[in-house]
């Protein structure tokens, strides 16, 4: 994995999108395997993406980088809720914010050897 921190704007505020090893784990507890949770976002058969499996990757993926800012910068800045998020994919769109965070999770997991055109 490397590092890779996509970004949403809401309501005149940047969030940081962080998928690593810690957001990987919350996913398998809650879907069992990544790829479960990878097709649930993608959508069904009909290009809709199951809503609670993109509120949860969001919310697990935004307090990650919150996480990190508290640690890193010595910040108490309060976690974010499912129904926080749930208005943001609201206001945004759910399938751009969809798009937003499969970008990150293909971001972050890509291989940085491999060739680009493979």
């Amino acid at each position: 994995m490397k590092d890779y921190n996509g970004k949403i704007k809401y309501k005149e505020k940047e969030y940081k999108l962080v998928f690593n090893l810690n957001v990987m784990e919350q996913i398998q507890d809650e879907y069992g395997s990544i790829d479960k949770w990878g097709k649930l976002t993608e959508g069904d058969e009909n290009g809709e993406p199951n809503v609670k499996a993109v509120k949860f990757g969001f919310t697990a993926m935004i307090n990650e980088a919150i996480e990190i800012e508290n640690e890193e910068n010595g910040t108490d800045i309060k976690p974010v809720t499912k129904q926080f998020v749930g208005r943001m994919l609201s206001e945004i769109g759910l399938e751009e914010m969809a798009t937003k965070m499969q970008e990150t999770v293909i971001n972050s997991t890509q291989n940085p050897d491999a060739p680009k055109n493979a």
